[in-house]
């Protein structure tokens, strides 16, 4: 068996100035099920799917409770992604009780990258393999963000990750310009379309998926399956509801009929087509 002789450890660079640790992380996070993120001026909306790995087993939690106003979706490995959340949380505590003020969300952010990164600079350690989708509420507004395990952060006003998630971007990226002055209703909305986008066919249900909305006056919170699954009831109902396309208008009978008679005469005048293809036709 071929082995690669460049990715024994996080520090060794190949010819090419690639660390392939670093990009077997970037990889376990497009393997995760997916995970997406919207924001608003007043609201931000994290949604995840959660599949199991077999039907004995339950899911695993994908969406973190930070502090009041920050939360965090994960897709890659779920281990990685609970000590982050772990880390992230001490630290919005300890800000908490020295300043007696919330942490910034573009703080934390950057505080979490740094963890990361040094990852990518000790030959005993191995990058996270998870990304994260930091969504938050602070002084400055809305804030959604994506750590890479490569220890860059970038903010977005929609984005998703995991798993066929290129569908969903497909669909944020139609949709992006309206969401900075969506309703929390109708980020909701487009979250869950978005996730249904990821799932190739399969029917969306509440059982599946988990939403989590924090907002102006509304701390940080996940929805319950109930209420969840009367959005998704809502929102199929509204697409059932449209109206059909309408039918093109017939022609007269006349001219029907007259090509009837044309048909019948050339099917008496030529022998009919042998061995053409139904699309030919």
């Amino acid at each position: 068996m071929f082995r690669n002789q460049y990715d024994t450890d996080v520090t060794t660079w190949s010819p090419t100035g690639r660390l392939f640790q670093v990009e077997y992380s970037m990889e376990a996070v497009k393997q995760g099920s997916a995970a997406i993120g919207l924001r608003s001026k007043t609201h931000v909306v994290l949604a995840c799917v959660n599949k199991t790995n077999s039907e004995l087993s339950s899911h695993q939690k994908k969406i973190f409770k930070v502090d009041d106003h920050i939360g965090v979706a994960i897709a890659g490995l779920t281990a990685d992604g609970r000590v982050l959340s772990r880390y992230m949380r001490s630290e919005a505590i300890n800000h908490s009780f020295t300043y007696e003020s919330p942490l910034p969300v573009g703080r934390l952010v950057v505080q979490l990258a740094d963890k990361a990164q040094v990852c990518t600079q000790r030959s005993w350690k191995r990058p996270y393999g998870v990304g994260l989708l930091v969504g938050g509420l602070d002084e400055s507004g809305a804030h959604l963000y994506y750590n890479c395990p490569s220890g860059n952060y970038f903010e977005y006003q929609a984005f998703a990750i995991g798993s066929r998630s290129q569908a969903a971007k497909t669909y944020l990226e139609r949709r992006f310009e309206n969401f900075t002055n969506s309703s929390r209703e109708d980020l909701i909305k487009d979250a869950l379309i978005a996730t249904r986008e990821t799932l190739q066919g399969e029917k969306l249900k509440s059982s599946i998926c988990t939403v989590s909305v924090v907002g102006v006056g509304e701390p940080f919170h996940i929805l319950d399956q109930e209420t969840v699954q009367q959005l998704i009831d809502t929102f199929e109902l509204v697409t059932e509801e449209e109206p059909p396309a309408p039918e093109p208008a017939s022609e007269p009978a006349a001219a029907d009929q007259g090509g009837a008679e044309q048909g019948a005469g050339a099917e008496q005048g030529a022998a009919p087509d042998e061995g053409v293809a139904p699309m030919d036709i």
